[in-house]
Formats: C-alpha cells, sequence, structure tokens
C-alpha cells in the first residue's frame, strides 16, 4: 500500500516539476565526515536481546548527484554511507565482540518542486542496498548462538530534501529525510546548516549539522536488531 502511493505522489508531481527543473545539466559532488556514537541492541538465536556498548568512530559519505532539465525524467543522486560499527556485551560472565558492519548504498530519484535562489524542494524514491555484515566472537572465534550473516538486502525508502537559503548571504539551513517503506523501523535523516561560496566553474558550499540512522529490522537479511547510529558532521558539496 506505501509502494502504491509513494508510486501515485511521484506521477503526479512529475507535471509539477517540470516548471522547476533544471536549465542545463548539472553536477553536484561531495562528502561529509560523520562523528557517529552508535547505541542499541542485537538478538541472537534464542531471540535474547543484547544491549552493545559500541564505541564512538568517525564514519563517512560521499556522493554525487546529476540533475537536468529533460520533463518527466527523475534526477539522480547516488551515495556511499560507511557504517562499520564495533562493540561489545557481557552475558553469562563471558565477554562477546560484536562487528556490525552496516555499510550501504543509496540509489536516489527525485524531481525538484522548487528550486530558486530561496527555496529548494526535492521529492523522490529510493533504494539503501545494504554491503554489510554482523558477527559475534567469543575468544577470537564465532560465538555461539550468533551465527555470521551478510547483510546484503535492500529496503525501498521515500526520499524528501529541503533547502531554505538568505539571498546575498550564503547562509542556508538544510534537511534531508529517507524513511522506509517495506522496512518502517528504518531510516536516515540529517539537518544542519551551510555557507555557499560562489565561484566562476563552480560553487563551494560548507556543511555541519547532525545525523540519524536507525536499522530496526526483525529478520532483515538474517539479523535482527535495534541500532542506531547518530552525531555530528561536517562536510563539502561542489556544485557544477
Amino acid at each position: 500500500m506505501k509502494k502504491s502511493l509513494i508510486a501515485t505522489a511521484l506521477v503526479g508531481l512529475m507535471s509539477v516539476s517540470t516548471a522547476q527543473a533544471a536549465t542545463v545539466v548539472g553536477f553536484k559532488v561531495g562528502g561529509d565526515l560523520w562523528q557517529a556514537d552508535p547505541e542499541g541492541t542485537l538478538s541472537g538465536d534464542a531471540g535474547t536481546r543484547q544491549d552493545i556498548n559500541y564505541e564512538s568512530n568517525n564514519r563517512g559519505s560521499f556522493w554525487v548527484a546529476v540533475e537536468h532539465p529533460i520533463p518527466l525524467i527523475p534526477n539522480v543522486k547516488i551515495r556511499e554511507n560507511s557504517i562499520d560499527n564495533k562493540g561489545a556485551f557481557t552475558a553469562d560472565d563471558k565477554d562477546y565482540t560484536v562487528y556490525n558492519k552496516l555499510s550501504n548504498t543509496d540509489f536516489v530519484l527525485y524531481y525538484e518542486l522548487l528550486d530558486n535562489s530561496i527555496v529548494e524542494l526535492d521529492i523522490g524514491a529510493a533504494y539503501k542496498k545494504f554491503h554489510g555484515s554482523v558477527r559475534v566472537d567469543y575468544m577470537n572465534a564465532p560465538a555461539v548462538g550468533f551465527p555470521a550473516t551478510d547483510v546484503d538486502s535492500g529496503v525501498v525508502m521515500g526520499y524528501v530534501n529541503g533547502q531554505a537559503s538568505i539571498p546575498g548571504l550564503g547562509l542556508f539551513a538544510f534537511a534531508e529525510l529517507m524513511q522506509g517503506v517495506d522496512e518502517s523501523g528504518v531510516h536516515d535523516y540529517s539537518a544542519g546548516l551551510g555557507w555557499e561560496f560562489d565561484g566562476v566553474a563552480l560553487d563551494t558550499r560548507i556543511r555541519v549539522g547532525y545525523r540519524e540512522f536507525n536499522f530496526d529490522v526483525n529478520g532483515f537479511s538474517g539479523t535482527t536488531q535495534d541500532t542506531k547510529t547518530k552525531g555530528a558532521f561536517a562536510g563539502v558539496e561542489l556544485v557544477f
């Protein structure tokens, strides 16, 4: 039902987005460094949830987007997210080490509903494809009751991206949201402030903000867990 609603909405928005589309082909390339602080639980074969004490560490995201003036055809954004979490828990007086890699690639198709010097608004759909793994070790060997698994499935997601700018100052606020459709416990959002510096061949945007990636799943690609990776980030985006 949710998939049908998103598809219907996108078709209805195509004609509106045509008037707001870019007049020339443009490219965006960027990257963020994310000081992430993970938290959450992980379940084994017995169904018992273990609270994991994760280590804080830097994560990175890199993306490229292509925007064009062709009517009805959506713009494209591809973003790579490196999320490699390591943690530990204690059960029955035994210490376990958790390697919870949730790295993924976002494939986004979107339409520009608004694109002017004050407000930008993009709406579309995305597919978050995971290429990670989950492993629990006890004394440097696979732990009994926690079979290792490759997390390699994907999640269909709705996509919204907005930006509000103050003309003449270069200051802008932004927010980006991806919400799972077939996995409602999965979302990925960020919000913050930025400064844009106009150039001859390209514009440079400096960004700072907060990002949260929530991965609450049951039997998804062989794993049941509720993991939230959140924290501040800083990055740069080049607009050609």
